[in-house]
């Protein structure tokens, strides 16, 4: 490392000295530090330790190389100045080599012995973006200064290997410390949950002396991470009682647990905690709860959430509105929102394109999707990833432009992985292009022969084709061939605080007799109102009709709305979530289900939210458009048979076949 030196020699003085701390505080930009730099310089003031770390500290924040130049060009850095050049580095994962590069100068060629601190911020670059050989040979130093016991080093080294994903190393280190710290225990906690491990990390949280808020809050962070949502909130609910009192990054956590639950209750509770707590609001904890306003149903709170607060400088409130207008249907809002986020000169990431390109893809705005995808690139500087152009793929293919996302597949310049010719398959299944589906099926069976999710498309597609047998064989291909099964539906209705989950079929419930009793009259009501049950639904070959009607009937969305319509009163809207995407006839019968029995049914699935209002869908039949499909329209009131009209009409640029029976 060459080592520069200042040939002016002027003495010191206390005036100059006191005027350059100053001026040093004052920097705003690298111009300014680097004037500054420069009357050190002359003044000689460059070799006194205080003001040189003064300005590499600034010089770090703002420019790593620049930083280095300076430090090259004090003559003699003290172990402050290579501990704040070794952090600085550390901090950024594209810079931690060099971190261990003046890590090793200061070992070998400084004359200098480091200290406690110069190990935590080497192990930090170690576990921000080195690996396993390099933590380990700081380790290895660090024994020989015999500081391999100190709680500062201890504390990082169990960090860096938990980042690293080695958790038996850093429970070793946690198991071998003599003296272990509150941050420790929370530093070992962090590494399980880091790794999915949360009955390792409950064990270690119970058997814990004491308890700080950031226990509690690694521990909910950890069960939503791996998507426990109800073990979360009733660690926040423990917490309320016997713990500190929560802060924002608790709250975030809790409100992604609210968001996922459809918990609305809980969220609302939570916005009001952090309302009469006077929490003071950040970027973060806005965008948590405008997410769980909108994952829960509640666009129009979002929106007013989000239009009260001002502290709106940072991007995640924007996405989390922009996601929210998408989710729900409300692309020309999403689009708007983008504006104006334009105009408070905020700038987007990749997450905001991918929100604004599924809005697009929910409006089937075709032209307004490809362009912000030129924008993302042109204007931005943003190269796509492939979740953009996997909401292409989307966006056309559910637009019926099957060879445009196939063509665009093609051009990709990353490989596509399943997921995005999983989109076009599913396309397929919704414009029945059976050649193209079989082809591009036998693609993803090759890049992944247990692909369940292809399988199941596959079917489908036999299926509604009338194909039974290659459905068969297919399944049973399926279940001898893999281990994994597919996921059965599961949907889940919160009342009064409790969550009822329903699968399909479901006959555990402790209503369950009055649930299905309430089917069969349900039934009755809705087939009187014009009601067909839409019989391409089922996938297995029942001759029956009747049967087939009932296969339908027991969906789990439908289980949990009759639950609802049971046990609230009239006018309640009814909210359900569900794991997979809402089918073709239940998303039917819900229509009629909201005109029938009055009520607003809020339903969201994998994919998107869905609105039932007076007999129609937020979503403008999103889920099952089809220009191919046969959709028949049953007209009760009149009682003979007068003519059969088969004509198209075009909605949304896509052509459909309807049959009016007027009987």
């Amino acid at each position: 490392m060459i080592r520069l030196y200042s040939t002016f020699a002027k003495p010191f003085h206390s005036d100059h000295y006191s005027r350059l701390v100053y001026l040093i505080d004052s920097c705003k930009s690298v111009q300014q530090i680097k004037q500054t730099h420069a009357q050190l310089i002359t003044t000689a003031l460059i070799s006194h330790t205080v003001s040189a770390n003064k300005l590499l500290k600034l010089a770090a924040c703002a420019s790593l190389s620049y930083a280095h130049k300076l430090f090259d060009q004090i003559p003699q850095p003290d172990l402050f100045i290579y501990n704040t050049l070794i952090k600085a580095h550390s901090l950024s994962p594209d810079s931690c080599c060099n971190s261990l590069v003046v890590f090793r100068s200061l070992t070998r060629d400084s004359g200098l012995f480091p200290n406690r601190y110069s190990f935590v911020f080497a192990f930090s670059a170690c576990g921000n973006g080195l690996g396993v050989q390099e933590g380990g040979q700081v380790h290895v130093h660090a024994v020989k200064v015999g500081l391999e016991n100190n709680v500062f080093v201890v504390n990082a080294l169990i960090g860096m290997y938990g980042k690293l994903g080695l958790v038996e190393e850093s429970r070793k280190v946690f198991e071998w410390a003599v003296d272990k710290d509150l941050y420790s225990w929370n530093t070992m906690i962090a590494a399980y949950t880091g790794s999915g491990d949360m009955s390792q990390a409950k064990e270690l949280f119970d058997g814990m002396p004491k308890r700080d808020v950031v226990s509690w809050s690694t521990i909910i962070a950890g069960y939503v991470q791996v998507g426990c949502f109800m073990e979360a909130l009733d660690f926040f609910h423990e917490m309320l009682q016997v713990g500190p009192k929560p802060n924002e990054y608790t709250l975030v956590s809790a409100l992604a647990a609210c968001s996922n639950l459809v918990a609305l209750d809980q969220g609302k509770w939570i916005h009001a905690y952090i309302s009469r707590g006077k929490i003071k609001m950040n970027d973060r904890l806005l965008a948590s709860i405008i997410d769980m306003y909108a994952k829960c149903g509640e666009i129009e709170s979002a929106s007013r959430v989000f239009c009260e607060y001002n502290v709106k400088q940072k991007v995640w409130p924007w996405n989390a509105m922009i996601g929210g207008f998408a989710m729900h249907g409300k692309p020309n809002e999403a689009i708007n929102i983008f504006e104006q986020m334009k105009i408070e000169k905020v700038s987007p990431n990749k997450v905001t394109f991918i929100s604004l390109l599924n809005a697009c893809s929910h409006g089937y705005m075709v032209e307004e999707g490809k362009l912000y995808f030129r924008l993302m690139i042109s204007d931005y500087g943003i190269n796509p990833e492939i979740e953009h152009y996997g909401c292409m793929v989307d966006l056309l293919g559910r637009s019926g432009l099957l060879k445009e996302a196939e063509d665009l597949i093609s051009s990709m310049p990353m490989a596509p992985d399943v997921a995005i010719w999983g989109a076009l398959l599913n396309a397929c299944r919704i414009y029945k292009d059976m050649e193209r589906g079989y082809r591009i099926g036998k693609i993803i069976k090759e890049m992944d022969p247990n692909h369940i999710g292809c399988h199941v498309l596959l079917g489908n597609m036999y299926s509604t084709s009338g194909r039974w047998n290659e459905a068969r064989m297919l399944r049973e291909k399926n279940e001898i061939s893999s281990d994994r099964k597919k996921i059965p539906g599961c949907s889940s209705i919160e009342l009064e605080g409790t969550f009822h989950q329903f699968l399909v079929g479901d006959r555990s419930h402790s209503q369950s007799r009055d649930i299905y009793s309430f089917l069969d009259e349900m039934t009755i009501k809705l087939k009187i109102a014009g009601y067909v049950p839409e019989l391409g639904e089922i996938l297995l070959d029942i001759d029956d009709e009747e049967d087939k009607e009932t296969a339908l009937s027991v969906h789990s969305e439908k289980l949990a709305i009759a639950f609802g319509l049971m046990n609230t009163a009239p006018g309640t809207p009814i909210r359900i979530v569900k794991n997979l995407r809402v089918c073709g006839d239940c998303h039917q019968a819900t229509k009629f289900i909201s005109k029938v029995y009055d009520r607003v049914i809020i339903v969201r699935d994998r994919t998107r939210y869905h609105h039932f209002k007076d007999g129609i869908c937020s979503c403008k039949d999103y889920c099952c458009v089809s220009s191919l499909q046969l959709h028949i329209i049953q007209l009760p009131e009149v009682l003979e048979l007068i003519a059969n009209h088969l004509f198209d009409f075009s909605t949304n640029g896509m052509t459909a076949k309807i049959i009016y029976i007027t009987t």
